[in-house]
């Protein structure tokens, strides 16, 4: 991993490849490791892959109060300081909260932008009270409790059975991420505003991969979202949750590759 400095703060990143850059942002409670099996194949198609942990996750140090905006201006300030003027966009899950928050924010930086099982609305009422609870349990319990839960719930329950080693592992990943950097990614995610109008006035293609067994991302909220933009690609996976990278690594990597070539023919 390599490191810029965004507010006196430590970020990681990783650029490998050669091509158009594609930059893949990971989801909560996540960091950039979750690509590595994933980008090889992206790779192979002559394109050049960057990674980044957010704020609090992986090598990254954590970046007080970090909204979503603060979280997409950091990414940014990476591509800033790397020279990097053009990007295709994937984000799972909170890494696509943060797309989104970058979108309107950087819209001359985006070739396409790939939603992978995330959207652009904001949290119910419900959704917050539950984020506030795990805030909660993190502050009074700690990380491992709490990843425990939530770990195995982004999967199908047959994924869990039959890949316990992965899953474990990724507990155990999770569980050494500093506290306040996954509490403040909850709050982060609470205090998020709805962003269906970046969808709806977006000129550049959008990938949406859906889950039809996420339990994480409400499925009106997947599904609503596919009519919002002029232009884009929508992939439904049966027997999938939350975690469509691992769950159906091939079928997953060969969407993001086409339409990382829809978005260089549009670009």
């Amino acid at each position: 991993m390599k490191f810029i400095t965004y507010n006196d703060h430590k970020i990681a990143y990783n650029l490998e490849g050669k091509g158009t850059p594609v930059l893949f942002i990971h989801g909560f409670c996540e960091d950039s490791t979750i690509w590595q099996d994933f980008t090889p194949e992206i790779i192979a198609h002559n394109y050049s892959i960057l990674t980044i942990d957010l704020s609090g996750f992986g090598e990254s140090e954590v970046v007080p109060n970090a909204s979503v905006e603060i979280m997409a201006e950091l990414v940014n300030e990476v591509l800033t300081q790397i020279n990097i003027s053009k990007v295709i966009y994937i984000g799972h899950s909170l890494g696509g909260y943060v797309g989104l928050a970058f979108a309107k924010k950087y819209a001359d930086k985006l070739l396409g932008l790939g939603l992978f099982h995330s959207h652009p609305y904001p949290d119910s009422d419900e959704k917050k009270e539950g984020r506030r609870r795990s805030i909660e349990t993190v502050q009074t319990e700690g990380n491992a409790l709490f990843v425990k839960q939530l770990i195995p719930s982004l999967f199908t329950p047959k994924f869990v059975k039959s890949n316990s080693f992965l899953v474990d592992k990724l507990v155990l990943r999770a569980s050494a991420y500093p506290s306040e950097g996954i509490i403040n990614a909850l709050q982060a995610m609470i205090d998020r505003p709805d962003q269906s109008d970046v969808l709806k006035n977006i000129q550049q293609p959008v990938l949406f991969i859906i889950g039809k067994e996420d339990q994480a991302i409400p499925a009106d909220a997947s599904m609503n979202q596919t009519t919002l933009p002029d232009t884009s690609s929508i992939i439904i996976l049966e027997e999938v949750a939350h975690m469509g990278m691992l769950e159906v690594k091939k079928k997953t990597q060969a969407a993001v590759v086409q339409f990382l070539e829809w978005c260089e023919r549009k670009g």
